[in-house]
């Protein structure tokens, strides 16, 4: 093996300015998409994930760093990192969205009768709970339901096929405890997170 050639291939300028930048841009967006999903699974209650995401975070961190300190007077390197970093925490979010981890209650306001929406996601394995409220058209029923985040848009779509006009709003549930939750749909995440505890009353 001819390890001038590859002494001068670390040494040349087509390593410098477009292979160099290029590791670091990548290693960036990796550590920041990694360090994105931690914040995330630790503001979930994910005491767990977090440690393990954050050993891999630190390690690539110091990696990207390190290449940063030896080469100090190369400005692409710094555009890499800079830019990296944003893509990283673009990615991140993203990541986290596919992923759809833990739980969220969905509220509806109806604009006519439930009845039929009401036993539809119950024959599905969906709690809801009824509570009668008086709203700007008058006396009606709020519906809710805590569901699986994954879940959410399979819900969304069966409320606008039975009440297309309904308000609904979604937020995002950190702890769960007790409720009705269909075993069968139990994520690794829920067995993972020690707060969540999603059995069948």
């Amino acid at each position: 093996m001819n390890f001038d050639y590859i002494a001068r291939f670390f040494e040349n300028e087509t390593f410098a300015f477009i292979v160099l930048p290029l590791l670091i841009f990548f290693f960036r967006i990796i550590d920041q998409s990694i360090g994105t999903l931690r914040l995330i699974f630790a503001a979930k209650g994910l005491k767990r994930l977090a440690p393990f995401f954050a050993f891999f975070e630190s390690f690539i961190w110091l990696v990207a760093i390190g290449q940063i300190m030896k080469h100090l007077d190369n400005v692409y390197c710094y555009i890499a990192y800079a830019g990296g970093y944003a893509a990283g925490n673009y990615f991140g979010i993203l990541l986290e969205e596919k992923l759809s981890i833990g739980n969220v209650v969905i509220r509806v306001i109806p604009k006519k009768d439930t009845t039929a929406l009401i036993k539809y996601l119950r024959e599905l394995g969906y709690g809801v709970t009824v509570v009668p409220v008086d709203g700007m058209m008058g006396p009606t029923k709020m519906l809710f339901t805590t569901i699986r985040r994954k879940e959410a848009n399979h819900v969304i779509e069966i409320i606008k096929q039975f009440n297309p006009t309904a308000f609904y709003t979604i937020d995002e549930v950190k702890i769960v405890s007790g409720g009705y939750f269909d075993r069968k749909n139990k994520s690794i995440f829920s067995i993972l997170n020690p707060f969540q505890k999603t059995v069948k009353s």
